[in-house]
Order: structure tokens, then sequence, then C-alpha cells
């Protein structure tokens, strides 16, 4: 009976001692297991950096914060937020704003400049083959006025069909169609009504006909009409002499020079890229000169080119004005003035936003941090960008992306 008392209570004391060292190791593994826990340090801005101390990141030199594993709190922030990439959500306290919905309107200034209209300029052109005799303007931009005479033409051929002429009004004066006939085709020819009377008083064919300007204007070259604006616009040389001299033989139908017409001329801006969507055709617009600052044109926009000229990164407006009163010289400098349709929408400002390649993002506050979310803009307005889609006014969104941006991890955000 002793014997089996004293195996019951070694049996007892057996038991007490195993379960004595296996609650020790328990709550020894559990305190390591915290400890080890508050000793891992990681970056907020690069979650990838583990370290079991505290210091410094090796990438941007941030003080690394405590992390916990299994979805516990560091700091009141969930170690998930942490370890999201930094393309797509921040950590961390930053100013805030919403998106605006509002109304905006604005004035967009275009310098401008005066140059000629191409479409009423006139060829003058020879009408039959000959020689240039003699000129009588011998510079570009030299300024002629209506029934002067630019040049004297030297053709054979005109000299015969004067003879022709003569005979059938001297010898067959009864043939009144023939002779009619014949007066016409000298008409064609480039004679004038005064000197085909001329020619029946004196009857005497003569070979050289002068030719006289059919309009006022300033002489120009044989440049097409693109070069024409283009010269008009660039030259201050008003001395530049003409292609075509006199002992220069010209075939029928060749243009020997333009009269570009001072009376109608165009207002040519340069408008910036960023305000394309803005400007419409027959949109009021205010010129002012550079004579006059506070003397106001008002006119309508009569055409916005399409074609994007590389040459200052701007596309071109065109006005046409009535030159006849207020004779602006070609190549004086215009100030022009468009007030912008009312645009509704919702707006955030552009340092709010971050673009990426195509893309445009801005960060969206979220419980513990900074979202980036994807936006579609519209139109922008002075330092405002429309939003069309990806947020709301609801919303609150950092008031400096620029500032959140790592570039590293941005780099590799497709």
């Amino acid at each position: 009976m002793n014997n089996y008392l004293k195996y019951i209570l070694g049996l007892v004391l057996v038991l007490i001692i195993v379960f004595a060292t296996y609650f020790f190791s328990v709550k020894l593994e559990s305190h390591s297991d915290n400890k080890l826990e508050k000793e891992v340090y990681t970056c907020s801005m690069h979650p990838q950096i583990i370290r079991y101390k505290a210091g410094n990141c090796p990438i941007c030199g941030m003080t690394l914060v405590k992390k916990a594993i299994k979805n516990q709190v560091v700091e009141g922030k969930s170690i998930e937020d942490l370890l999201k990439p930094t393309d797509n959500f921040i950590v961390g306290k930053f100013k805030t704003t919403t998106p605006k919905d509002t109304i905006l309107s604005i004035e967009i200034n275009l310098p401008g400049i005066v140059a000629y209209d191409p479409n009423s300029a006139e060829n003058v052109a020879v009408r039959i083959n000959g020689r240039i005799e003699r000129m009588y303007v011998n510079y570009k931009f030299q300024k002629v006025i209506k029934g002067q005479k630019l040049f004297d033409l030297y053709s054979p051929e005109l000299m015969t069909e004067q003879q022709n002429f003569i005979y059938l009004i001297v010898n067959d004066a009864d043939n009144t169609s023939i002779i009619l006939a014949s007066k016409q085709k000298l008409e064609l020819y480039g004679m004038t009504a005064n000197q085909i009377n001329s020619l029946v008083s004196t009857q005497k064919a003569n070979p050289i006909i002068s030719i006289y300007s059919p309009t006022s204007g300033i002489i120009q070259g044989t440049e097409s009409m693109t070069n024409t604006v283009n010269t008009a616009m660039q030259k201050t040389v008003t001395t530049e002499n003409l292609s075509v001299k006199e002992g220069d033989y010209v075939k029928k139908n060749q243009t020997v020079f333009k009269l570009l017409n001072t009376d109608k001329v165009w207002g040519i801006f340069n408008l910036s890229q960023a305000y394309t969507s803005l400007i419409k055709t027959n949109q009021s617009i205010r010129i002012s000169t550079e004579l006059d600052e506070n003397k106001f044109i008002y006119a309508r926009i009569n055409f916005v080119e399409t074609q994007f000229n590389p040459l200052d990164k701007t596309n071109r407006v065109r006005v046409y004005l009535d030159n006849n009163k207020m004779r602006l010289p070609i190549g004086m400098r215009l100030q022009g003035v468009v007030k912008t349709n009312p645009e509704k929408g919702v707006w955030i400002q552009k340092q709010e936003m971050v673009s990426i390649g195509a893309k445009k993002i801005v960060f969206v506050k979220m419980e513990n941090g900074f979202k980036a979310t994807a936006i579609k803009t519209g139109i922008e307005i002075d330092d405002f960008v429309q939003v069309l889609q990806g947020i709301s006014v609801r919303d609150s969104i950092a008031e400096n992306g620029n500032y959140l941006i790592d570039s590293e991890s941005f780099i590799k955000t497709e």
C-alpha cells in the first residue's frame, strides 16, 4: 500500500514538472516573438527595406519605422498600407484640398502682326509673247496706283495683229463683224480702248504696248501666296529688286508680278497649344497696336489654322481687317485679347496633378494615407485643369502631388 502511494505521488510530481516546463517554454517563445516583432524596422517609402534595428533608409534616407506582422498596428498605421507600392499608396500626413465645381472664364492674350491678304492680291500677267522693253517699277514693295504705267512690252505677234486690223478698216470697212472680231482680239492681247482708237486714227502699227496697273497696291514678286504672307511678315527691306528685268523675254500668260492690296489685310496671331480648344471661329477679339495701346479695334476671328507651326510651337489665328481707313503698316505688331466662353466643370490646380506619360493622376486621401488615382482631364484655364473622370468634389486630394512622388518607383509605373 505504501509503495502504491509512492508511485502515485511520483507520477503527479512528474506531470507537474512537465506541465511547468511546457508553460515556461510557451511563455518564453511568445515573449521572444513579441520582442522580434518590435525589433523589425522598415521604410514607409520603400517597404522592401527590412532591418532588425533602428536606422535610416539606404535609398531615401528617411528614418526607419517599427513594423509588426500579422496585420498588427504600428503607430496607428496598418502594415498592409506600409507594404503597398509607393506608386499606388503613400503613407503620411500632407496638406489636402478638394476639387472645385465652378465656372471659369479667362482672357487670352494673342501676340500678332499685320500681314498682306494674298486673297485680295491681283496678278499682272502678259497676254502675248514678247520682250520687256522698259520697266517703270523696279523694286518690291513699291507703291503704285490704278492706271499707272508698269512696263512696255515689245511683241512682233502683236504688230502682225495690228496690221491685220488696219487692213480691215481701210480695205473692208463694211465687214463690221470681222473688224469687231479683230478688235476684240487686240483687246485680249492687252490693248486698251484708247490704244485701239489711236491705232484707228493713225493707222500705224506699233510693236510696243504699254501695260498699266489694274488696281492700286504694292508691287510684289512672283512668289506663291504662302511665301507672300511670310515675306510680308519677316522682311523690312523695301528696295529688293524684282526678278523680271528689262530685256527679259516673257511668254503668254506669264505673271510678271503681283499687286498686293493694302486696303484689305490680315491680322495674324499666335495661339498657344494649351488654348486651342478655347478659341473658335467668329469669336470676338479686341485688338490694339504698338502705336496706341489704348485705342482698340473690335473684330471677329475668321479662321483658326489646324496646322501646328513647328518654329514657334503655336497655331495661327487669322482676322480679316478693313485697312482702308485704319492704314495699318504691314509688319506692325498687334496685341489681341479674346475672352473665352464660360466653362462649367470640376477643376483642380495644376500642382495637384501629376503627369506620368499619357496618364494623369492625383493622390486621394484615404484612412491611413493617399491612394494614386488616375483621372481624365479636359481643357486648361490659367492654373486650373478640368477633371472629366476619376474624382469628384467630395474627394480630398493632396495639395501638391509632385511632393508625394518617389522618382524611382514612378519610373517603373506603366
